[in-house]
């Protein structure tokens, strides 16, 4: 069992080094939310699940600390979001897609 947490617990470093990545690389805070949302809340869930598999009597608190932050990373991330778009933050030039913008016109027009 050892060495399946262990494993578990790098691939969940890689995930978060990948997100860390993400959010230094990419170009406006939306696009950072989705690299901080979905590599983070992944290489956290496999970390803390990894370290509760490597020491048995901590599994049940992990797996709770792991669900906490697999309901809570997602929403916290959205409310960031919401508060970004309101607030008036606008899209990198790269962007292509807003469907935000897009949404809100469909609904200006019903």
């Amino acid at each position: 069992m050892q060495t399946i947490g262990t494993i578990i617990t790098a691939i969940g470093i890689i995930f978060l080094f990948i997100g860390g990545l993400g959010i230094f690389r990419l170009p406006d805070v939306y696009n950072r939310l989705q690299a901080g949302t979905k590599c983070t809340t992944l290489g956290a869930f496999l970390t803390i699940v990894g370290v509760g598999i490597t020491q048995p009597g901590w599994l049940p608190k992990t797996l709770v600390i792991a669900l906490f932050i697999l309901i809570t990373n997602p929403i916290s991330n959205h409310a960031l979001g919401r508060a970004s778009r309101k607030s008036g933050v606008s899209l990198c030039d790269r962007s292509v897609v807003d469907r935000a913008s897009e949404f809100e016109e469909y609904k200006e027009k019903q």
